[in-house]
């Protein structure tokens, strides 16, 4: 269950990553009072998770995550640079965190 619930609190980290840039510094109430929930709810899953998982795997693993989608989602939803370079260290993110899972 470790692996489900870091799984889906790095999912929830790029959901209240989003959040917090479209609550423009706190400034609009929905979206800041969902990250806010998104952010709790996305670390209380992490802290589950670190019942089975060591806390320098979850960690590297829960950020991982959340860094490597909120790069994808900038490049097709932002207009961020989609270089080569910058897609190849997205893959060398997305390597290193199933090679925390497999090598756990």
């Amino acid at each position: 269950m470790g692996w489900i619930y870091l799984a889906i609190a790095g999912a929830l980290e790029c959901c209240w990553a989003i959040g917090l840039y479209h609550s423009d510094g706190f400034s609009k109430f929905w979206p800041s009072l969902i990250s806010v929930l998104l952010i709790v709810l996305s670390l209380g899953l992490l802290s589950l998770s670190l019942r089975t998982i060591p806390v320098g795997t979850a960690y590297a693993v829960w950020s991982g995550i959340g860094a490597s989608i909120l790069a994808i989602y900038g490049i097709i939803f932002m207009g961020e640079s989609a270089s080569y370079l910058r897609l190849l260290c997205i893959f060398a993110i997305i390597s290193g965190v199933v090679g925390l899972k497999y090598l756990h």
